[in-house]
């Protein structure tokens, strides 16, 4: 089972990056894959979900109208694109997989695999 995410980078606030995370060795059709972040000094946090049997997606209230996942499943690949971009929107953000399918940003723990974490900087 892994798991890489990729496509951070250092931006401007408003603008946008297109996070990927690349699966393999996962049952792809009942997983809920999820994307964290933490930033500098702060807890991990909650930022996506979606689940793969239905397309449910979940997000955090701070990025709700700016951030969209999307999955291929097809390719076993999830995205979170992000738009208008903030400052505090920086940190490492990680892809994660619950193979239970609840996909609970909440309660990072039944998220079993998760991936190395790819930084995202927005400047302001």
């Amino acid at each position: 089972v892994q798991l890489q995410a990729s496509g951070g980078g250092s931006v401007q606030a408003g603008e946008s990056l297109r996070l990927s995370c690349a699966t393999s060795g996962l049952s792809f059709d009942v997983d809920a894959i999820g994307w964290f972040r933490q930033a500098p000094g702060k807890e991990r946090e909650g930022v996506s979900c979606i689940r793969n049997d239905d397309g449910y997606t979940t997000y955090a209230d701070s990025v709700k109208g700016r951030f969209t996942v999307s999955i291929d499943s097809a390719k076993n690949m999830v995205f979170l694109q992000m738009n208008r971009l903030k400052p505090e929107d920086t940190g490492v953000y990680y892809c994660a997989v619950d193979p239970q399918g609840w996909g609970t940003l909440s309660l990072p723990n039944l998220f079993d695999y998760w991936g190395q974490g790819t930084l995202v900087t927005v400047s302001s």
